[in-house]
């Protein structure tokens, strides 16, 4: 693969984690996000870009004549500007979220600057209200992946239910038609009271509320009750335990797609196709220099083998292992059986001939000594970042515990280099040699990794 080619992929690799995969999680799948409730004959409206010295006075004065709570979130700039809207809106019992400082997509955006957009925003609101937010919509629904980590302080809110109402042609009959088709109870409704923001018309929100009065007209004398965000989530509590066993299921199927797609891409191969355990594939090695402590030396442009994990069948052994201990034992033995299928491998393809070494990056940062890898840690920089986010998500996903894994001892959760020489690795392994092997005293290890319980990519 030539290094055009190579970049074109990174660069897709580094898209697709950083954007594409965490938006189409919220967005088709609501991982870690809430967009519908479960409550008999029970909605609730929430408005985004306000406030709006206009519209969204006209807004308040329809709820209060019908007596009817909402959810804004707001825009911090917005809300900075008109803090006695903010203020109405807390006074005459509303639930405030926020958007960004200002309306940009977090896809163009630093993990840095979305994380000052919020805290500005909360910042903003708390001022007015005395009452820090705890709910957000990111605008138009789009995250990086840094933000499951950026807002987990917060409540993520999206919807069931988008009607256009920003369109300069969105006129109330269209808009009311559109918000009664196939309504169903639990609905999260997405509208807005502001036009200020880019791509919408100006005075959209005057055909909004003409159609939200006749919609609320329509609905009330059918016994329908509309409900702040926070109330619905309250009345949707079994409903949410359901959601997200079927949101992790839905993580993992994109998760095990995703790796085929990279298996196929960069043609990892199987060391063995009994349990699939470990895989290899022959990079060029572009890092510092590695020393090692049986004298060999890996350098830039040295080939070595990559060492993967295989998601699928680590994911089956964090499903039946009962404690992390059970996780950690269950690897040493793979690792104990699997080793010397490696060093075969390496051994007698003539494609590995001239590999300097095993080489990978994980989170286990003890435990692979004792198999003869040598620690070191990954140098600072963007790879060292997305790795890091990247195997704490794998983590989560994995470990018997989950995301509560990432709560306790997170520290520890670092991803290091862990890589061996080929001399090192056949001295070990090769069949001729096995029977000199000590055996790994498995308890110990166990007792080190029960912190971790997680290799990857």
């Amino acid at each position: 693969m030539t290094l055009g080619k190579m970049t074109m992929w990174l660069l897709f690799f580094l898209l697709t984690v950083y954007a594409f995969i965490p938006g189409l999680l919220i967005r088709l799948f609501g991982y870690r996000a809430f967009k519908r409730g479960s409550g008999n004959n029970e909605l609730a409206l929430t408005f985004d870009d306000g406030p709006d010295e206009k519209y969204t006075a006209q807004l308040l004065d329809l709820l209060k004549e019908y007596d009817i709570k909402v959810t804004f979130f707001v825009v911090g700039k917005n809300a900075e500007k008109h803090a006695d809207l903010i203020r109405r809106m807390h006074e005459e019992g509303h639930l405030i979220g926020i958007h960004n400082y200002e309306h940009k997509s977090n896809w163009l955006m630093l993990p840095k600057q979305v994380r000052r957009q919020i805290e500005q925003s909360s910042e903003i609101v708390e001022r007015i209200t005395g009452e820090r937010p705890i709910y957000y919509r990111p605008p138009w629904g789009i995250i990086n992946l840094f933000d499951f980590l950026t807002i987990r302080k917060f409540r993520l809110i999206l919807w069931s239910r988008i009607v256009g109402d920003w369109w300069k042609h969105s006129h109330k009959t269209k808009l009311k038609k559109r918000l009664l088709k196939r309504l169903r109870s639990g609905e999260v409704i997405l509208l807005h009271d502001s036009g200020e923001t880019f791509g919408a018309y100006q005075d959209a929100p005057g055909q909004m509320l003409l159609a939200l009065k006749e919609f609320i007209e329509e609905l009330v004398p059918k016994g329908y009750k509309f409900l702040r965000i926070d109330d619905m989530l309250r009345d949707s509590n079994d409903f949410a335990v359901r959601e997200r066993s079927f949101y992790r299921t839905a993580v993992v199927f994109l998760w095990m797609k995703w790796e085929s797609l990279f298996h196929f891409l960069f043609q990892v191969q199987c060391v063995d196709r009994d349990t699939r355990f470990l895989h290899l594939r022959i990079r060029k090695y572009d890092g510092k220099t590695l020393e090692l402590p049986d004298g060999e030396r890996i350098q830039s442009g040295n080939r070595v083998a990559e060492l993967h994990l295989d998601n699928r069948m680590l994911y089956s052994m964090g499903r039946s292992a009962r404690t992390s201990m059970h996780l950690a034992i269950g690897l040493i033995r793979e690792m104990e059986r699997t080793m010397p299928k490696v060093a075969d491998f390496i051994l007698n393809d003539p494609d590995y001939s001239d590999v300097k070494g095993l080489y990978g990056i994980s989170m286990i940062n003890r435990g692979p000594a004792n198999f003869g890898f040598t620690v070191l840690d990954l140098p600072k920089g963007v790879f060292a970042v997305l790795s890091k986010w990247y195997l704490r998500i794998l983590l989560s996903v994995v470990h018997p515990q989950g995301s509560q894994r990432l709560q306790s001892k997170s520290e520890m959760l670092v991803p290091k280099i862990i890589v061996m020489s080929r001399k090192e690795l056949l001295r070990r392994y090769q069949p001729e040699n096995t029977a000199k092997i000590p055996a790994v005293k498995q308890e110990r290890i166990a007792s080190e990794q029960s912190s971790t319980a997680a290799l990857g990519k």
